[in-house]
């Protein structure tokens, strides 16, 4: 069965454009639940432990800089079937490929300043989930934490 729960990440720059409310709309819209939200600053160390499988590839530093060039919003989503679902509605991480109504054809500036994260697997959205949120900070439809 697949999970529940995804994780997502507004980035700096869809931040910076005001695109929060815009973003949260959709993705309430879409039927999410939203079970934990807030809003922070990365550190280079934390993007560098968050993006640890993408070190060495030739994205990785213009990744973390971005990442760490103003505030996040992070929030863990939930609906059955989460992470295809999220994933769908996000979009191709290329917003000139993404379908239209896809929030990174929406907001995204480019391929490296694409709106947003989503988790992309169960087991990825468990892990990001953990990183950013410990237990009692969230408010789950589906199971006590």
């Amino acid at each position: 069965m697949a999970g529940t729960k995804t994780l997502t990440i507004i980035k700096p720059g869809a931040v910076a454009n005001e695109y929060i409310g815009p973003i949260l709309s959709i993705i309430h819209d879409h039927g999410f639940h939203i079970a934990a939200m807030k809003m922070l600053m990365l550190t280079r160390q934390m993007a560098e432990q968050f993006y640890y499988m993408h070190k060495g590839k030739p994205f990785y530093e213009n990744l973390i800089n971005f990442m760490t060039s103003g505030p996040v919003v992070v929030a863990i989503l939930e609906k059955e079937n989460a992470v295809e679902e999220y994933r769908k509605l996000i979009g191709d991480t290329d917003p000139a490929k993404a379908a239209p109504g896809t929030i990174r054809k929406m907001f995204a500036e480019s391929i490296t300043k694409n709106a947003v994260h989503g988790s992309d697997s169960d087991e990825s959205a468990e892990r990001e989930c953990d990183f950013f949120f410990s237990k009692i900070e969230r408010f789950s439809k589906y199971e006590m934490y």
